[in-house]
C-alpha cells in the first residue's frame, strides 16, 4: 500500500458514497487508475464494506450506552460463551474484549430504557460467570468517528 492508497481510503472513509470520478478529482489520479486502485482495495480485504451512517437524531429517541462487564471467572471457554450471547444480540453494536479490572465493555444502542432490561435479562443476568456490570448512559454524543488512522 502507498502513499496514493492511503489518501483515497482517507477519502473514503469522509465519505464512501463520493462517485469515482469526483474521488480521483481528490486524489489527483486519472477514474481508471483510482478505479483500479479502488477494486484492488476491496479484493484484498482492505476496504471490507461500505455503509450509510445514519443520524440517531433524525430517527427518533435512543439510549447510547456504554457496558463494563466483569465475569466472575477467567476460563476461555465461559467468555467464548458469553461472547456468543453477546455478539448476538441486535442491541450490541460493538464488543470489546479488554485487559483490566473488567473483562468487556459493550457499546450498545436501545430505544428505552424497557429494552435496555431485556437485554439485562436475556444477555447479563442468564450468564452464571457474570460477576458484575456498570452501565454508563450517555448524555451526549460530542465526537463519533470511525475512521482509521492512515497517515498521509
Amino acid at each position: 500500500m502507498d502513499s496514493l492508497d492511503r489518501r483515497i481510503l482517507n477519502q473514503l472513509q469522509l465519505d464512501a458514497g463520493m462517485t469515482n470520478q469526483a474521488l480521483a478529482d481528490a486524489i489527483g489520479l486519472s477514474p481508471s487508475a483510482c478505479l483500479k486502485r479502488v477494486n484492488r482495495l476491496r479484493a484484498a480485504g482492505i476496504i471490507d464494506r461500505e455503509v450509510a451512517l445514519l443520524n440517531p437524531n433524525a430517527l427518533g429517541q435512543c439510549l447510547h450506552m456504554v457496558v463494563e462487564v466483569t465475569m466472575e471467572r477467567d476460563n476461555k471457554a465461559l467468555y467464548q460463551r458469553f461472547l456468543n450471547s453477546a455478539l448476538s444480540a441486535p442491541e450490541v453494536k460493538q464488543c470489546y474484549q479488554v485487559t483490566g479490572e473488567s473483562d468487556f465493555i459493550l457499546i450498545m444502542i436501545v430505544k428505552d430504557l424497557d429494552e435496555y432490561d431485556r437485554f439485562c435479562d436475556q444477555v447479563l443476568y442468564s450468564d452464571d460467570n457474570m460477576r458484575k456490570f456498570r452501565t454508563l448512559l450517555s448524555r451526549k454524543r460530542h465526537k463519533f468517528d470511525i475512521s482509521l488512522p492512515l497517515g498521509d
